[in-house]
């Protein structure tokens, strides 16, 4: 089959402006569907063991329910993804107040974060490689959220022969900023047939962050020993409380190295999850409740999905920048740049 990509109105805002939905399909069996609303992921379709495709990520039915989404389902989180301590931060000198959405911390950039904003978007080829793209752009105006800085971000979904779909992150800011961006994808390699949790996962990380009450971090800790000890591949299970961030034992700049591997034995599909990133947050969906209902009337609970958030540690921003915690501070004239491949194949 031809790579293809197609666009359709999705619905509209109460405002009046048009919501699209763009559909990428890399011809081989790897089928993409994201709105320009949050640069929201809805649907990626991925063949079994028997070749039967199946949704693989978290969706809902309709705009509506979209608008009511405070899971943050599918989303581009930004401009700060995970948290920020006492929704605040000191840059050259200057201390910048963020909204407060999570108890007294910021969280996901805020109650308006990306993940709630009307990107602009254009589809692109298939090219010669039969590579189809999805490219999205938001401008983030100086003081949105309380960050300083207007910042242009750009985001690319590519969709490849070789069943990969790759995100690459981009920024530019008028002021010195903090940028921290990452997709909240949740999935279920199972397409919903069995809970998430009964998924295999390997993470290739020594290192995770324990956190506070209010889920801010306190230091890196060897996985050792722990619940959180990933590194060889095992079902991730219901003892542990997953959502905590892992530094990744292989990073170097601008080149993809190994973050996770998750695999579900019932359909054989497999995602090696590749990235830039220093760091990844592990997340199990324990805050769903069954009052979401997804796109096949199922109801959404804690064993729904999981996300796995490939980014910078959260809370770097008050951290003394090293190798702990790198920096994720952006001044004019510089470029941000990240980027994530998830790779699909078969056990």
């Amino acid at each position: 089959m031809t790579a293809s990509i197609t666009e359709r109105e999705y619905g509209r805002l109460p405002d009046g402006r048009a919501v699209r939905e763009y559909r990428l399909d890399n011809g081989a069996g790897l089928v993409l569907t994201a709105l320009d609303l949050g640069a929201t992921v809805t649907r990626l379709e991925v063949p079994d063991a028997n070749g039967a495709g199946a949704n693989v990520v978290l969706g809902l039915p309709a705009l509506a329910d979209y608008l009511r989404n405070r899971s943050q389902l599918g989303n581009v989180l930004g401009r700060y993804a995970n948290r920020i301590a006492n929704a605040r931060f000191e840059l050259d000198g200057q201390v910048h107040q963020l909204d407060a959405n999570d108890g007294a911390h910021c969280l996901h950039g805020g109650r308006a974060g990306f993940g709630t904003r009307l990107w602009q978007a254009a589809a692109q080829g298939p090219d010669s490689l039969g590579r189809v793209v999805l490219l999205l752009r938001y401008a983030s105006a100086d003081g949105e959220m309380g960050f300083p800085g207007e910042l242009e971000v750009y985001v690319r979904y590519t969709l490849a022969r070789n069943s990969s779909w790759r995100i690459d992150y981009e920024a530019r800011t008028s002021a010195p900023t903090v940028v921290n961006l990452s997709s909240h994808a949740y999935f279920n390699l199972s397409g919903g047939a069995r809970p998430a949790l009964d998924q295999q996962l390997q993470i290739h990380a020594s290192r995770y962050t324990p956190v506070d009450a209010g889920r801010i971090p306190i230091e890196h800790r060897d996985v050792g020993g722990t619940p959180f000890d990933f590194r060889a591949l095992r079902t991730i299970g219901t003892a542990a409380d997953h959502d905590h961030n892992y530094m990744l034992d292989e990073v170097a700049p601008n080149r993809l190295s190994p973050v996770a591997r998750l695999a579900d034995p019932g359909s054989g599909r497999v995602m090696e999850l590749l990235s830039t990133a220093p760091a990844v947050q592990l997340y199990s969906a324990f805050h769903l409740n069954g009052s979401l209902i997804d796109a096949q009337g199922r109801p959404l609970d804690r064993s729904a999905g999981i996300c796995l958030e490939t980014q910078f540690p959260p809370d770097a921003p008050n951290r003394a920048p090293g190798p702990d915690w790198p920096s994720t501070v952006l001044r004019p004239g510089e470029v941000w740049r990240s980027s994530t491949v998830h790779r699909f194949g078969l056990l």
